[in-house]
């Protein structure tokens, strides 16, 4: 399987084929569907070949630009966990949770300072509800073979995290991360630390190599496992 990261050297957003096209795995900030366009373009894929968007979950860096791409691409359906919904029609970052650790609340107040940490962006609007499907127990098998995928709930970072596995990877949106201020692959933000561990563990349970993450570099699967033991160690420091 070809993946293609049509994202930047912040965000991460993939792309493989399907038999009818292709799926992306999250959008990126709000401003940032023009640099997809072009990365896209690179790789002669258009981006009326998006046929589904697989959304891990509803952060300002995940869903950033979900509102203006349904708007471009007409034909796209976006593939959520309910509970993704709320925060989608808000157009906001939930607040539940905190930082992982203090060197991350130190980062998150400094760029509060100079005005650079955002958690809104462009709420979906009411014209595209019909093109937003929510996965439900009565259609994952049918969501999954669309997607030639296992579609994975993973709370922890936000309550309504998804990751997808396709073939020998995951795509695994916060679930994990991969560079600073992250450490041992754990995310940044936790909504939940309990939810969160035993995600990891769904996530080492599946068998995958590969892990394909939101933000940094694919590593490989056996890094969850060795560092697990320091999600129990994790503090939460709120932000306010």
């Amino acid at each position: 399987m070809e993946i293609h990261n049509v994202g930047t050297k912040v965000v991460n957003c993939y792309v493989y084929a399907i038999p009818d096209g292709y799926v992306m795995i999250d959008t990126g900030y709000k401003d940032g569907l023009e640099n997809v366009e072009k990365e896209l373009r690179k790789r002669s894929i258009e981006l009326s070949e998006i046929k589904y968007l697989f959304l891990t979950h509803s952060h300002d860096d995940h869903a950033g630009f979900l509102n203006e791409l349904l708007g471009k691409n007409k034909d796209l359906k976006v593939i959520v966990s309910r509970l993704a919904i709320p925060h989608l029609k808000r157009g906001h970052n939930s607040p539940e949770g905190g930082c992982s650790s203090r060197a991350v609340k130190i980062s998150a107040k400094f760029l509060e300072l100079f005005g650079k940490r955002g958690q809104s962006y462009p709420a979906i609007a009411e014209q595209y509800d019909d093109r937003v499907i929510v996965v439900t127990e009565q259609n994952k098998k049918d969501l999954e073979e669309i997607l030639q995928g296992k579609i994975l709930f993973t709370p922890g970072h936000t309550a309504d995290s998804i990751c997808l596995k396709v073939n020998d990877v995951i795509f695994c949106g916060d679930a994990a991360m991969n560079g600073y201020p992250s450490r041992h692959r754990i995310s940044i933000w936790l909504s939940d630390p309990a939810q969160y561990e035993k995600s990891w563990e769904i996530l080492i349970s599946e068998g995958a190599s590969m892990i394909y993450p939101g933000h940094g570099n694919p590593f490989l699967s056996t890094d969850l496992e060795r560092y697990k033991k320091y999600i129990s160690k994790v503090k939460i420091y709120r932000l306010s």
